[in-house]
């Protein structure tokens, strides 16, 4: 397997980085167009994401990113991430890269005060409950006919997966628990 890239311009791409490192799997950071050669897979962190946006486009990432998307590249959003990877966002005219079939809203749960944590069973991912953190997260309101939802929070969506796409609204990042991780290793291979 090559290495898993983690896009490093903006938010929590360290804390990813770390939790490969943990599982023993090779990791580059992804900044420029370059940088995505020989990848087995990609990681977008959380962070802000409109500066993410912005940062894929200023930086040449984005129609790289739809393509290698297109030819099967597995790719996972985490929060942020998510956002980047939905084909609308509610309540604006514009979207990232516009790569899986889900509608969701920004900040959903509200601003840095109400983050939160919680657990939940997410079969097929952990036979244990799994330890979410949550930090002005999004959730997904809507999903198309092929995109399989993983885990629903009070009726909203709050993970998915389409074909090579998976996005998550949480931080699997931000805690000790590596079965997301691992979930998104067994999708590579």
């Amino acid at each position: 397997m090559g290495p898993i890239g983690v896009l490093a311009l903006q938010g929590a791409f360290r804390e990813h980085r770390a939790s490969l490192e943990r599982l023993g799997v090779p990791v580059r950071e992804v900044r420029l167009p370059e940088d995505l050669r020989g990848l087995s897979g990609l990681i977008l962190p959380g962070g802000e994401s409109t500066v993410m946006g912005r940062l894929l486009r200023d930086f040449g990432l984005s129609e790289p990113l739809r393509r290698l998307a297109a030819e099967g590249l597995p790719i996972w959003g985490t929060c942020a991430g998510m956002i980047l990877l939905a084909k609308r966002i509610i309540g604006e005219d514009t979207v990232h890269l516009g790569l899986m079939d889900i509608a969701v809203r920004r900040n959903a749960y509200g601003g840095q005060l109400d983050s939160f944590r919680t657990e939940l069973n997410v079969p097929g991912v952990s036979p244990a409950p799994l330890p979410l953190v949550f930090i002005r997260a999004p959730y997904a309101e809507e999903a198309g006919p092929r995109v399989r939802v993983l885990a629903t929070l009070k009726g909203k969506i709050i993970a998915a997966e389409e074909g090579n796409l998976l996005a998550t609204a949480f931080h699997p990042e931000l805690t000790d628990d590596l079965s997301f991780h691992r979930y998104f290793l067994d999708k590579i291979k």
